[in-house]
């Protein structure tokens, strides 16, 4: 039988909302808001028996904001599995976030298989951190002050927040659609720390669910020492009254820099997945500090990609005055498959871990020059501090 996959329209809600909460166990949200993102709605003839939505978002990379689709809520109806419902879908969002122009796509799998079998690959971590909130007595809050957030501080929040993100590959850049701003303001604490001009330099927002000893930080994010002391120590005052805090992490290095970590000390990883939806757009836009220290040079490639043909096909890669370029043509030196692009791009695997893999194949020395591009081993991955 063949699944018919459609545009979602706002009367489907009720549905989505109901099938989404059965899948994941959640809360239905007949009331969120229907702006940021494109639904696709699967049907059978029996009916709609599935659903996804693409976030309207975008990835920092390089320095540089990646239009990014943030593929979330896949679900389909239990009669319906098996009978190609999820692949429909996940084929009919790929192009769509072609033509969007949406040239990677980020999802957190539930079922890795399925992602992996369309090309997503495991490209980062979103990262939680659980501490005894009595390791954080010893920050100095005195060069800040502290103080409530508000509706008008949110611009400065955000700004706060790029000017750290955007040097962290594969954060999210909440300048888009697809990143509802004011729930930054939503939760029990939402504290500022500003300088002597009044600016604000960093912010923490956390809650204390009912009946629980744990302190949970949703947000940390601090431009400069002093600002995180101060929201630290912040933290730390709660000491006596609860016995652990769990911080969501922005920035890994900095947090293991900043936070009194043990020898031992327990760390939450959620994984999450990558992929290249279009190559030459995907090459365009990312930003590539590397290739101003780099001595000129070009990597011809060939991508292996059934489910996005689009792309498929050989390119030739050039580095040149700093520039990165990409057009058709070349030997196909080096053979890429769809699941080597996301890790490739992100930073998360090096060319011999792909080769080793099955993901590429072709001349080592070749491949090499893909790893000087990125700038790095391929051993630490991208970060995301957003869940969608």
């Amino acid at each position: 039988m063949t699944v018919k996959v459609r545009d979602f329209q706002p009367e489907d809600l009720d549905w989505v909302a109901a099938l989404r909460s059965l899948a994941f166990g959640s809360p239905a949200w007949a009331s969120m808001p229907l702006e940021g993102w494109r639904g696709l709605v699967a049907e059978l003839p029996g009916g709609p028996c599935g659903f996804l939505r693409v976030y309207d978002y975008g990835q920092f990379f390089g320095g540089r904001s990646v239009p990014m689709g943030g593929l979330a809520s896949v679900s389909v109806s239990q009669y319906a599995r098996g009978r190609g419902a999820a692949s429909a879908l996940l084929d009919a969002a790929l192009a769509q976030m072609r033509d969007a122009g949406q040239c990677v796509s980020a999802l957190y799998p539930s079922v890795p298989p399925l992602y992996r079998g369309r090309g997503w690959e495991q490209a980062g971590v979103l990262e939680w951190l659980d501490l005894r909130v009595e390791s954080l007595r010893g920050f100095d809050a005195s060069r800040v002050e502290l103080r409530p957030a508000v509706l008008a501080d949110l611009d400065a929040m955000l700004a706060v927040y790029r000017e750290v993100a955007v040097g962290i590959d594969g954060m999210l850049d909440r300048a888009t659609a697809g990143f509802q701003a004011r729930s930054l303001l939503i939760g029990q604490i939402r504290d500022l720390a500003v300088d002597s001009a009044g600016a604000v330099r960093g912010y923490l927002t956390a809650e204390r669910a009912n009946g629980s000893d744990t302190l949970v930080v949703n947000e940390f994010v601090a431009v400069d020492p002093a600002s995180s002391a101060g929201l630290l120590a912040s933290v730390g005052s709660w000491a006596g009254q609860l016995d652990t805090v769990a911080v969501r992490v922005l920035d890994s290095a900095s947090c293991r820099q900043l936070l009194p970590l043990p020898v031992h000390y327990q760390a939450r990883l959620q994984s999450w997945m990558l992929r290249v939806v279009d190559f030459p757009a995907a090459i365009a836009a990312r930003g590539w500090p590397a290739s101003t220290l780099l001595r000129p040079f070009t990597v011809d490639v060939d991508i292996v990609d059934e489910h996005a043909p689009w792309h498929a096909g050989r390119y030739r890669v050039t580095v040149a005055d700093g520039e990165v370029r990409c057009e058709p043509g070349g030997t196909g030196a080096v053979q890429l498959s769809a699941r080597a692009l996301g890790p490739w791009y992100a930073g998360a695997a090096s060319t011999p871990t792909l080769r080793r893999l099955g993901l590429l194949d072709g001349d080592p020395a070749t491949a090499a020059l893909l790893d000087a591009l990125i700038g790095g081993t391929g051993s630490g991955g991208a970060r995301l501090a957003d869940a969608f």
